[in-house]
């Protein structure tokens, strides 16, 4: 339980930090600028790791969180990056990303 909820941190925080890099640009602007496509593919590789460290029990209590499409974009973005495709990636940005934090937002411990 204690890894999950660090993978939860872990992702959270890196979704406000791709929020805050790409905030005030556009997608022509994102495209053109090394340095915030690597910050959030970066960040979009944490997402995915800590993705991978979830329990499998943690995974199946929320099976409507596309589990193995974050994960699978991590390999992509390490493994294969000469495949990763900007539009697809700003179109996470602006949805996914959103729909993912608002899910697990209820599911992060507390701070005491």
């Amino acid at each position: 339980m204690m890894r999950d909820n660090e993978s939860l941190i872990d992702i959270s925080d890196s979704i406000h930090l791709i929020m805050r890099y790409t905030q005030g640009i556009d997608l022509d602007r994102f495209t053109q600028n090394e340095e915030k496509q690597d910050a959030v593919l970066r960040r979009l590789i944490i997402i995915g790791e800590a993705t991978k460290r979830l329990s499998p029990e943690f995974r199946s209590q929320h099976p409507t969180i596309p589990w193995r499409n974050i994960a699978g974009l991590r390999d992509i973005a390490v493994h294969e990056y000469e495949r990763v495709d900007l539009d697809r990636i700003w179109r996470i940005i602006q949805t996914d990303l959103l729909e993912l934090l608002t899910y697990i937002q209820p599911l992060l411990p507390t701070q005491e």
